[in-house]
């Protein structure tokens, strides 16, 4: 099956649920998405170390602090 029928099944099977079931799926979708979100910022992390792309602490908190600005 390609992503378009995958989709419209999806979307048939969502408006046949209860509320309920909706919000289950709802919640495993967004905590899939955070976590792959994760995995991406430590597996960039870890390409930094292993290339030498590292910061102290106290450049770390400079660059925290920039953020916290914008």
């Amino acid at each position: 099956m390609n992503a378009i029928e995958l989709k419209r099944e999806l979307h048939s099977f969502i408006d046949q649920e209860d509320d309920k079931t909706v919000e289950m799926l709802y919640q495993m979708v967004q905590s899939y998405r955070i976590q792959k979100r994760k995995d991406k910022m430590i597996a960039e992390g870890e390409e930094d170390i292993k290339n030498g792309r590292l910061y102290s602490l106290k450049e770390a908190k400079e660059i925290m602090d920039k953020w916290e600005t914008k």
